[in-house]
């Protein structure tokens, strides 16, 4: 297969292998801001759960070896490379390794489904960093469109809400409800990119195909100072609505993320679960795709369509397929938003 690019290269934010990278692991995630050691610990707590490991980490490495079983089997066989914006391997670093290894021109898959300045720009904008950084004949990197509404992002989602939903009891399941998640951004940052109605045509896709009227879409992970108004409304003070209206069962379904990450396992896992305990209302948690083979699937379909051997460009709904080269102007992060305000996606 004659291919315009001789690499492919999977970003995504990092994460710590131990408890000793924690605190510096978090102090990259946050550098810039005004945030207090006191607040860095109570994070950093959150992965003493998970021995300081972040699920991340191990889930891109799972993602990287089905997606290089996938192009080896059905090529393009693309040696496949992975930077990360906050911990090893850095982008700098790979992109480094990448000009050893001969590499001139690589397309890049960001591990988020959505367009936002965290998810989407502020990746092109530390692609740009390590290139500086690595200086003359520092590989060309060409980003992959987003992929919220396309059918190997949408179908396993609409798998893991379907079998999410088959556990709630037949008999309530007509008053269960769905809550689907997302990262929360601040309201300036969401203004200026389509996060906010990427997600909402997801929900609505997903919801239709499983078959479930009574939805919402809410957010989690919130980062911010309370000054700052952020995208609402909190998944914990959902659950609690739920709870005051008489409902007894609900379905979570996190589709603004594509792993089980320390987001999912522990603010959804731990946290919403805790507190849907202490209320009384029973939660199904829904898988995220992960390796799901329709969507590493889809990765190789992406990689077709820009070499040109692919010339249907697939999505779901009205939106269409998303751009593949990026407007000037597209997923500015805000007035007075500091770049590392949050991560949606991954």
């Amino acid at each position: 297969m004659n291919v315009p690019y001789d690499a492919l290269l999977v970003v995504s934010f990092g994460g710590p292998e131990g408890m000793d990278d924690v605190m510096p692991f978090l102090r990259n995630v946050l550098r810039g801001r005004n945030i207090p050691e006191e607040r860095l610990r109570v994070v950093a707590h959150h992965y003493e759960f998970f021995g300081g490991v972040s699920p991340l980490n191990g889930q891109n490495r799972a993602l990287i070896a089905a997606l290089r079983t996938e192009l080896e089997t059905s090529g393009p066989n693309l040696p496949i490379y992975w930077g990360n914006r906050n911990w090893t391997p850095l982008l700098a670093e790979t992109l480094r390794q990448m000009k050893q290894d001969g590499i001139k021109r690589a397309l890049a898959f960001f591990t988020s489904a959505y367009s936002s300045y965290s998810g989407c720009r502020q990746y092109r904008e530390d692609i740009q960093k390590a290139q500086a950084a690595v200086g003359v004949a520092a590989p060309e990197i060409d980003k992959l469109r987003v992929f919220y509404n396309h059918p190997g992002f949408i179908e396993p989602t609409v798998e893991n809400v379907r079998r999410a939903w088959e556990q709630i009891p037949q008999e309530r399941s007509a008053t269960a409800r769905v809550a689907f998640t997302a990262h929360s951004i601040p309201k300036a940052m969401a203004a200026g990119c389509s996060y906010e109605n990427q997600l909402g045509e997801v929900c609505r896709l997903v919801a239709e195909k499983v078959g479930v009227q009574n939805w919402r879409l809410v957010y989690q992970s919130r980062s911010g100072s309370p000054a700052q108004p952020w995208l609402e409304p909190d998944i914990l003070e959902h659950l609690s609505d739920l709870k005051g209206v008489g409902i007894t069962d609900v379905v979570i379904a996190p589709v603004g993320f594509i792993s089980d990450h320390m987001e999912v396992l522990y603010d959804l896992d731990t946290e919403a679960r805790q507190h849907c305990e202490t209320i009384g209302l029973n939660m199904v948690r829904a898988a995220t795709v992960g390796t799901h083979p329709a969507f590493v699937r889809m990765i190789r379909e992406l990689i077709l369509e820009r070499v040109g051997t692919e010339t249907t460009r697939r999505s779901l709904g009205a939106d269409g397929p998303s751009h593949d080269v990026c407007p000037v102007d597209c997923c500015l992060p805000g007035t007075g938003i500091p770049g590392r305000a949050s991560q949606p996606g991954r």
